[in-house]
This record gives C-alpha cells, sequence and structure tokens, in this order.
C-alpha cells in the first residue's frame, strides 16, 4: 500500500490549485478598450478615442467587433467549415465580405503562428497578474503583449496572432514606424453567448467576394 506522506500531500493539492487556477474558456465576451499614441509627439490621437474592440466566443465560433466613431466592422468566423464574413459599415456604406476556407486561410496568413518571446517582466493589469511577451511581426510591425496564464482560450482560431501564447491577452501593443496601437482588457463576461451573434445578414450590405475585395483593395 503506497504510504500517504505530506509532502505528496502537499504536491496533490499543488497540482489541484494549478488547475484551478487556469480557467478554460469555451463561451465569454471580452472587451478591450483601445488607444493609439504617435510615436513622435507621445500623445495619444483623437481619432479613435472610445474605441472598443470586443470578442466574442462560442465554442467553434467567434466574432470580433471593432467599434470606433469612424464606423464599425464585425468578423464572424466558423471553426467548424474554416468560412467567414467580414462587415464593414463606414460612411453610410455597408460592406459583406465573403471568405471561404482558402480566402480565410490567405487573409490571417500574415499573423499566424508568431513566434513569441517570453520575458521575465511581470505586471498587474485589470486584476490579472501577467507576463510580458514580444514578437516581430512579418510586416515588419513590432508587437508587445502582457497574458495571464489564468485564462485560456479552447478557440485558438479567434485571434490568429496569439493562438500561441499559453494564456489570454490582457493588455497589448502594435507599433508601426509612427502609430502604438494599446488594447487594453476592460471585462469579461463568462456568460453564455446568444447564437444570433454569429448570425449573418441576409439584406441591407453590398456582398462581395474576397478575391474582388483585394483587387479593390478594400480590405
Amino acid at each position: 500500500m503506497c504510504k500517504i506522506t505530506p509532502a505528496i500531500i502537499i504536491l496533490f493539492f499543488g497540482f489541484s490549485n494549478s488547475l484551478i487556477a487556469q480557467k478554460s474558456i469555451s463561451e465569454a465576451t471580452i472587451q478591450y478598450d483601445i488607444s493609439i499614441q504617435s510615436l513622435q509627439s507621445q500623445k495619444t490621437t483623437n481619432n479613435l478615442t472610445g474605441s472598443v474592440f470586443t470578442v466574442y466566443l462560442k465554442g467553434a465560433f467567434s466574432r470580433t467587433d471593432m467599434a470606433s466613431n469612424l464606423g464599425n466592422e464585425k468578423t464572424i468566423h466558423d471553426g467548424k467549415n474554416g468560412t467567414a464574413v467580414i462587415l464593414k459599415e463606414y460612411s453610410g456604406q455597408k460592406l459583406m465580405i465573403l471568405m471561404d476556407k482558402t480566402d480565410w486561410e490567405k487573409r490571417v496568413k500574415k499573423s499566424q503562428d508568431i513566434s513569441f518571446v517570453i520575458t521575465n517582466e511581470t505586471k498587474v493589469i485589470s486584476g490579472y497578474n501577467c507576463i510580458k511577451a514580444t514578437a516581430k511581426l512579418n510586416n515588419g510591425s513590432t508587437v508587445t503583449v502582457f497574458y495571464t496564464k489564468d485564462l485560456q482560450t479552447i478557440n485558438k482560431e479567434y485571434s490568429t496572432t496569439f493562438n500561441t501564447l499559453p494564456g489570454l491577452p490582457i493588455q497589448y501593443e502594435f507599433e508601426s514606424t509612427s502609430m502604438k496601437f494599446i488594447y487594453t482588457l476592460s471585462k469579461i463576461d463568462f456568460n453564455a453567448v446568444q447564437s444570433s451573434k454569429f448570425e449573418v445578414p441576409k439584406t441591407g450590405f453590398r456582398v462581395m467576394n474576397y478575391e474582388e475585395v483585394k483587387s479593390d483593395k478594400i480590405n
């Protein structure tokens, strides 16, 4: 018979606590506030003041919403068959872009499977213990992210930029030659997400396929 020692008990409860501490997310609404800084002046610009980026997750389905005073853009992705739809609403124009699995793979290829360098820097952001990681994108820009190991999404395809991170991004920055875009977690709702969030509108939008959009340089 195996003798239970204090060391085994400590090891068991330590392992159990680590499992309890990490929450796997299959369904949630995740919201980020956005700010933009000019790298020349180090001042926050006003063109996206109050902008919000929202992620809806429900099983294999995901939807991201970018809402700003310039307009709105939604991306609905069906992880079961790989198809996606982008809904753009800017300056009174409403455009629907249809993508099959091949189109989607082309679109996300530039930001897929990024190799992050995990650092020793930590910070508490929005109440979560976070670890800093950095990476350079194919277009030459850099991304810095503070992620938490306490939360992990089951659906990795909602964000191909962060699908290799061992946790959920809490704050991240995209930096180009002149601008810095900062996304900071404002809230997470773990309640059930309505299936209607992933329904594609049947009317009201000009419909285009992905190849048409690429030739028109809309995307």
